[in-house]
């Protein structure tokens, strides 16, 4: 028999799944925007944009900016009882509030 694949995107078919509407790319600005240092974000994952991706596990967070790391930032959450720092494209951010 085939092994199953354990792929960074297996077991996600809800969680990546867009709305009808929502279909295809995201709009260019998305990819514009721009995070201070210490603002809070929430890390959404757009599933149509695979380049700084976080792991699905972070989906629905909440984090804060603490840097930035070329074109992606530098995000700093609470998993479990450890600190743990991402590094996400703007894509999969949304501020919070």
């Amino acid at each position: 028999m085939v092994r199953r694949s354990k792929g960074i995107r297996s077991k996600t078919r809800n969680i990546l799944r867009k709305n009808v509407r929502d279909k295809g790319m995201p709009p260019i600005t998305r990819s514009f925007a721009r995070f201070e240092e210490g603002e809070s974000v929430n890390i959404v994952i757009e599933p149509s944009v695979h380049g700084g991706m976080p792991h699905t596990r972070f989906q629905g967070l909440c984090g804060t900016i603490v840097g930035m790391q070329g074109n992606s930032y530098l995000v700093d959450l609470k998993h479990g009882n450890k600190m743990k720092q991402l590094i996400v494209r703007p894509e999969h951010l949304k501020k919070q509030g």
